[in-house]
């Protein structure tokens, strides 16, 4: 479990140093720079980073380029396939973590333990891109989020099912699995300042008239502990008894005539 003490989160940007996945992007103003489809969805992701989900279009795309907006669409079609595109380049990020493997090489558990650890570094580094990957309607509707990735899914389910999971108790994992990090990540990155729908607004603060807490002494007095950020802490935690739970159900899936879905 992640150490409560003075420590940096592990998975946040700044923790992981050069081992952070780098997606490449071509530089803002970068007009003399020949542009390609995967430059171009790069400096999306770093544009929505930068300016949020809501300043994103293609006429600032392509000043942020150095470009002309109409000289994108020889790479991408719309701006709704730019979003297409941004979020198949933040999952593919994914690929580039040395810590996060596609098959599983320690069991099942180690393997989905990195790949929820990857997924939250994506979180982490791109908060503001997350909940894009949360919302978009992925190419199969059968495919939930955050994993929008056909090959991912595959490699999640042949993981599985090589161990022991039956299809049947592979596709309740996975529900449970993509549950727990939607939910987790989608909080986290909330509770950074990042709208997650549209009527979210991330600079509103809540109004609260004199003593509005005296009748909450509980709240008043857990005030120092309730404000602090256990993110980190939490996510491992519930990662674990997601793990356990998952066990269960693999112990569950072995017995005749189990109903898991």
């Amino acid at each position: 479990m992640f150490d409560r003490a003075d420590r940096p989160d592990p998975d946040s940007p700044q923790a992981r140093g050069s081992k952070a996945a780098v997606i490449p992007a071509a530089p803002p103003g970068a007009g003399r720079t020949p542009l390609d489809r995967r430059r171009v969805l790069g400096a999306a992701v770093a544009f929505i980073d930068e300016h949020g989900l809501e300043a994103l279009t293609m006429r600032r795309m392509g000043a942020y380029l150095g470009v002309e907006g109409m000289a994108l669409y020889r790479h991408v079609t719309s701006r709704e396939d730019l979003l297409d595109g941004v979020v198949e380049t933040v999952v593919d990020e994914l690929y580039g973590d040395p810590d996060v493997y596609l098959a599983p090489k320690h069991g099942w558990q180690d393997f989905l333990q990195r790949l929820a650890h990857g997924v939250r570094r994506i979180a982490l580094a791109h908060p503001a891109v997350f909940p894009l990957i949360a919302t978009r309607p992925p190419a199969a509707p059968w495919v939930r989020p955050p994993l929008r990735s056909l090959r991912w899914l595959e490699s999640f389910l042949d993981a599985l099912t090589s161990h022991g999971f039956s299809d049947e108790a592979a596709v309740a994992a996975y529900r449970a699995y993509t549950s727990f990090l939607l939910g987790h990540l989608l909080l986290e990155v909330s509770q950074r300042g990042v709208p997650i729908s549209p009527l979210d607004d991330p600079d509103a603060v809540p109004s609260a008239g004199a003593g509005a807490l005296e009748q909450y002494p509980h709240v008043r007095r857990l005030e120092p502990m309730l404000s602090q950020d256990e993110s980190a802490a939490e996510f491992e935690e519930s990662l674990e008894n997601l793990l356990d739970r998952l066990h269960r159900v693999l112990r569950e899936s072995r017995r005749p005539g189990s109903t898991l879905l």
